[in-house]
């Protein structure tokens, strides 16, 4: 009978037997982990699954750990890559969009985006860690057991995005009153806001949903570990996809902003919440997520209110700004989700990460990402920003900083959670990306105001007076 394990530090893992337990008990206690309900105050114990289960060997001679760096860069690199091209798309659309009429006439729209976009991140990016932990486990291996998990999970996205995403809307609205007391919103126009925010979660869950799925079922067949995969894919094709459909949904609504059409949509959305609800309900592998899963996200979309308010305070006053938050914000959030992702599935399963070679393989992997992506934006001309070698330098710099805290954020949030008897699948990656998404605007929006004060770069944008607000 193998003993039970604890956790006893958050820098390093120590572990120490707890003593002899029934097996059951243990077993018992990994299954609740696994569904996000363990009982608080108990020990964060596991047992070791695998035989033969080695110690850490960062600090060994033994060469598994550089074969564990090169098989993260190999898998996580090329994924990191497709995400730059769907940043800087989502990027580029941010910095489209923002002159579109209905952005120019109801500016709580840019308060929506970061928290919309946090909010779906965070629904994906939780669904691509949760599904992965239960792929590497071996429960996707079955068929029926397979089935079921992904029916569920699509059904509890489902719920979660249609409540959250009308909270998003709600939040937003109050926001831009608070913004802007002179020049209150029209109701016709905030009930826009809200079922923009709803289509916008519910569609993208749906697409994101399925192909997240896919894609670590198929991750699985070839033998790749979706952990170092599906967080940047599920972020940067989130980001895509939702601000696309939120974007082509104001503007449909807002051109029939006088009809009902708006108001029918919302009670509609509304209507079939319960339907999923109950599809949740009667599935044992999330059912429990469908009350014991909001305090992250709920929290995480207030958190991230704060990049909101930041990029609609400063995004008519840089140019650029609204197209390198999202690239900014996503690539540091999807370096540290990664990390957070992959604790979280050895600690379920007992198998150590190593911590040292793995933080310094993702340091090093956001070097190359990151060159890449100011190539592009020198080459295209993004942003019409004044590209000067302060600049690209200054932005870097950033960009490093903001990887480095959310590696460091990552592997802590995970193994206090995991030590305080919650999963780390359900509530560190909401977190993680909200601060991110905070930390990275505001270092953006300070490097930016230096750059143009010290005049060693020119991205003060003309004055504009068509903001109705």
């Amino acid at each position: 009978m193998p003993p039970s394990y604890s956790i006893v530090s958050t820098d390093t893992i120590e572990l120490q037997p707890t003593g002899s337990t029934p097996s059951g008990t243990s077993a018992r206690h990994l299954e609740d982990n696994r569904h996000g309900h363990s009982r608080r105050g108990s020990t964060a114990s596991f047992v070791l699954l695998k035989a033969g289960v080695h110690h850490d060997s960062e600090n060994d001679t033994d060469t598994s750990g550089l074969g564990c760096s090169s098989k993260l860069a190999v898998q996580a690199l090329p994924s990191l890559l497709i995400s730059v091209v769907g940043l800087v798309f989502a990027g580029w659309m941010l910095d489209v969009f923002q002159h579109w009429p209905v952005f120019v006439q109801v500016s709580e729209l840019f308060i929506l985006v970061p928290v919309l976009l946090n909010l779906k991140g965070n629904l994906e990016m939780t669904l691509a860690s949760r599904v992965s932990t239960f792929a590497n486990m071996g429960h996707m291996d079955y068929p029926d057991k397979r089935n079921s998990i992904v029916l569920g999970n699509l059904a509890l996205i489902q719920v979660q995005a249609l409540i959250a995403g009308s909270i998003a809307g709600i939040f937003s609205f109050i926001l831009g009153i608070l913004r802007h007391p002179t020049a209150p919103t029209t109701v016709s126009e905030s009930i826009l806001v809200i079922t923009s925010s709803m289509v916008s979660a519910t569609v993208s869950s749906f697409v994101l949903g399925v192909f997240m799925c896919i894609l670590i079922i198929v991750s699985r067949m070839l033998r790749i570990d979706p952990d170092n995969i599906a967080c940047p894919m599920a972020s940067s094709l989130g980001d895509v996809v939702t601000l696309g459909i939120l974007a082509a949904c104001a503007h449909f609504l807002m051109v029939r902003l006088d009809s009902k059409l708006s108001l029918f949509l919302l009670i509609g959305m509304i209507i079939s919440i319960p339907f999923f609800a109950k599809s949740v309900w009667k599935n044992k592998h999330v059912k429990n997520l469908l009350y014991s899963g909001w305090t992250p996200i709920i929290l995480a979309m207030l958190i991230s209110s704060f990049a909101g308010l930041v990029l609609e305070r400063y995004v008519e006053h840089f140019k650029g700004l609204a197209m390198l938050t999202p690239i900014l914000c996503g690539l540091s959030g999807n370096l540290g989700s990664i990390y957070a992702s992959r604790i979280s599935t050895c600690l379920h399963t007992g198998v150590l990460e190593q911590y040292t070679r793995v933080e310094w393989t993702l340091m090093f992997m956001n070097v190359p990402v990151q060159i890449l992506f100011l190539f592009i934006v020198w080459l295209l001309n993004l942003g019409h920003l004044d590209f000067t070698v302060y600049f690209a330098f200054t932005y870097f710099i950033v960009s490093m900083i903001c990887t480095w805290l959310a590696l460091k954020m990552g592997k802590s949030m995970t193994l206090i959670f995991w030590k305080h008897g919650y999963d780390p699948d359900n509530y560190v990656l909401p977190y993680l990306t909200a601060i991110i998404d905070v930390i990275c605007t505001s270092l953006l929006v300070i490097s930016f105001t230096l750059l143009s004060e010290y005049g060693l770069s020119d991205l003060s944008a003309p004055v504009s007076t068509s903001n109705t607000h």
